[in-house]
């Protein structure tokens, strides 16, 4: 219970009725100065509405316990807390019973609290967040992603590279900074009462419109007796009074009780075999020869996206399965919210996949032989013929360089000689290109990201020839400038030491000395014709890196835009909370003024509670993520001093490119024993609830539901 501090606290809803008519106030009783007001019930009178409250009578007919909203509220009972509108002016102020005013003209209520009562008041108003629109207010932002992900060291049959060692790392030491500092710390905020009980008011805000709602909807009840609500079996018999009725409600329970469970359990059984070949097709993407390896999915972006895909389709019942339990809670319970948006945005992407992907596909399919031969002009314009007259270029002192003849005729002869056997294979391959592309435009029913994975595949492949020429290149710069480095030590009398990394004095013969001269001489003047050609292939391979990360981004945009949160940020930002804002308002109650001219007026203190919409900024955390890891792989000192020496620059892990991706799917796939005995007991429930409704006759009279025990004692009192 929160400790009374002088200050008298009270959270009233705006949308509570501003009549002038008298009313009853309801609501919870935090402490004796703190109230939450859930209901005003006019036309009542505060004892018959207590007795009412007592005995149950304002939660009757309720979908679900009222004991799981008592819980989640932290309190065991509702109170009367006051009364709206008086007939007789008040004369005293009781904590216990409030006197408030309202009308239409009033914008907020007038509570009456004397100034001498040394009690200041503090009204905090907010809007009730609709349950059944999934509104709610939280102290933390929504979750977008899954948050059971395994740490780098916890991965199973995956080695971390250094992107997710380094991550690990410092967020360790950031973690063992931020231990240090609390250790440190010479005043520490202990969290106050208040603080500690506001996730339970925020609890209480959520739940006030339902609760609000149920109360007034059986406020006609308090003072009368009711009589004793029929059973679902007298309820049938009652309606059924003609020969098609009976006639209807027997094909209603043939159906529901023989054909229903036929068709969920063979609409069950046709989904566990799909997925068991998709756990077959998984397994087969996800096999690595050793922990080392890279599997399948982690080189072909085609892969990739079917195996994304399929992780969709394995999780969707799960999914599906946890939203269809929200229907046996409260709609006030926002613990599945976050999967609500996840389930949908995923059936979003893909549906909008899919239609571009029919769109694409068609103009593919009906131009598959104009497709191919623009394909085939491209690739035989650049990297075939232009490479041949790029080289040609370079072998003749490119830009007034003047470059060794010999190496550059050597090195290009070489290249052009590949060149050539590849411009041989690919014109063999040239008359099966429409082919291909037909194909591609066929998966493209399957959504545009399938013929997206295919063709940066294609041009992986269609390029190999250029990532041969940047390795050799590349490796043949490396060799040379670690040469002329060591003898360039020799030329200084000095030589590394590898153990101890580090350089040391050396003691070298003269004919060691010459001959490492006359080699440091020789190599570095040829040093500026291999840097040519490297430098040329390795424009080029950042060329083909760019393109395939312009196809990535698209993918990324296909599989993880967060497309039903940002529909959702715009047709009501109340369902994707970030936090909550409150904003002091003042306003002077002139009524003690009025009543008595000398005494000082009554301030009181307006607070308006709202919730923060979730930030575009964390709607797209995932993108700034993957921005940051890109920029650590290819921005990195480390990755500029690879190029610079020539050494080679690997392409950044599918799987830290993909994060993102997989950041909706769980980490564990649920196993197949598992999702059937998830649906079984699912399709089983359904159908025996199904069932029980349409039953006939005395067949329900055994499913009368007393909810939470209070309609017992109106059941003995029987009919009035």
């Amino acid at each position: 219970m929160l400790m009374s501090d002088g200050l008298l606290r009270v959270f009233w809803p705006y949308d509570l009725p501003r009549s002038t008519s008298p009313g009853v106030i309801v609501g919870w009783r935090n402490s004796e100065l703190d109230l939450f007001v859930l209901s005003v019930l006019e036309d009542v009178e505060p004892r018959n509405v207590d007795n009412a409250l007592r005995a149950g009578i304002l939660f009757r007919n309720s979908p679900h316990p009222v004991s799981r909203i008592f819980t989640l509220c932290g309190r065991s009972a509702m109170h009367v807390l006051g009364s709206t509108n008086p007939r007789e002016p008040p004369t005293t102020f009781n904590p216990s019973h409030l006197y408030v005013t309202t009308g239409p003209s009033l914008k907020v209520p007038r509570i009456f609290c004397p100034p001498e009562t040394g009690i200041s008041v503090q009204v905090i108003m907010f809007d009730r967040p609709h349950p059944t629109r999934m509104q709610y207010m939280s102290l933390t932002p929504i979750s977008l992603a899954l948050g059971d992900k395994p740490s780098t060291a916890e991965r199973e049959g995956t080695v971390p590279d250094s992107i997710d060692a380094e991550e690990e790392r410092e967020k360790a030491r950031s973690e063992k900074l931020v231990g240090k500092l609390k250790l440190h710390t010479v005043v520490r905020h202990v969290p106050s009462q208040k603080e500690q009980a506001l996730p339970l008011i925020l609890n209480q805000v959520n739940c006030a419109f339902e609760m609000g709602k149920l109360m007034e909807k059986n406020s006609g009840l308090i003072g009368t007796r009711i009589k004793r609500s029929m059973s679902v079996g007298e309820r049938v018999v009652e309606s059924a009074t003609t020969l098609w009725d009976f006639f209807a409600l027997g094909i209603a329970y043939i159906f529901w009780q023989w054909l229903w469970p036929v068709i969920t359990r063979g609409f069950v059984i046709w989904l566990v075999c799909h997925r068991a070949v998709a756990e077959i097709v998984l397994q087969v993407l996800e096999w690595r020869a050793r922990p080392d390896a890279a599997a399948l999915k982690d080189i072909s972006a085609t892969a990739q996206q079917v195996d994304i895909r399929l992780q969709q389709f394995c999780y969707w019942p799960i999914q599906y399965i946890k939203l269809r339990q929200r229907k046996d809670n409260w709609e006030s319970v926002t613990n599945n919210h976050p999967d609500y948006i996840r389930f949908y945005n995923s059936l979003w992407l893909v549906a909008n996949d899919v239609i571009i992907g029919i769109a694409l596909g068609s103009y593919i399919i009906d131009n598959a032989h104009s497709v191919a031969q623009q394909i085939n002009n491209v690739l035989s314009g650049y990297t075939v013929e232009g490479l041949q007259r790029t080289i040609s270029w370079l072998m003749d002192w490119p830009a007034g360089l003047k470059l060794n003849n010999e190496l550059a005729a050597f090195l290009g002869d070489l290249f052009l000689w590949v060149i050539e056997h590849w411009a041989a294979c690919i014109a063999n391959l040239q008359p099966y290109l429409p082919h291909v592309i037909y194909v591609i435009g066929c998966s493209s029913f399957a959504g545009a990201s399938m013929p997206i994975a295919l063709f940066s595949d294609l041009l992986s492949v269609l390029t190999v020839h250029i990532y041969s020429f940047y390795i050799a290149s590349a490796r043949i710069f490396n060799w040379q400038l670690t040469i002329i480095i060591s003898l360039f030590h020799l030329f200084r009398g000095k030589k590394r030491n590898v153990l101890r990394n580090r350089i040391d004095s050396c003691d070298y013969d003269l004919d060691q000395l010459l001959l490492g001269t006359i080699l440091f001489t020789v190599l570095f003047f040829l040093l500026p014709t291999v840097i040519v050609f490297y430098l040329t292939f390795a424009s080029a391979r950042m060329l083909i890196i760019s393109l395939k990360a312009t196809l990535d981004t698209c993918l990324a945009f296909l599989n993880h835009f967060p497309l039903f949160a940002l529909m959702l940020r715009v047709k009501d930002s109340r369902r994707l909370p970030g936090g909550i804002h409150f904003e002091l308002r003042e306003e002077i109650d002139k009524s003690a003024s009025a009543a008595d001219p000398g005494s000082p007026p009554t301030v009181v203190s307006y607070i308006h509670l709202e919730s923060i919409p979730l930030s575009l900024r964390a709607m797209f955390d995932q993108y700034f993520q993957l921005g940051h890891r890109l920029r650590k792989h290819y921005l990195s000192p480390r990755v500029i001093l690879c190029l610079v020496t020539g050494r080679f620059v690997p392409p950044i892990h599918r799987r830290n490119l993909y994060s993102m991706q997989y950041s909706m799917l769980p980490a564990r796939r649920a196993g197949m024993a598992e999702v059937w005995a998830q649906l079984m007991e699912k399709s089983s429930s359904s159908s025996s609830t199904a069932g029980s409704v349409a039953g006939v006759g005395g067949m329900g009279n055994g499913l009368l539901r007393v909810p939470n025990g209070f309609g017992q004692g109106d059941r003995r009192r029987g009919h009035r």
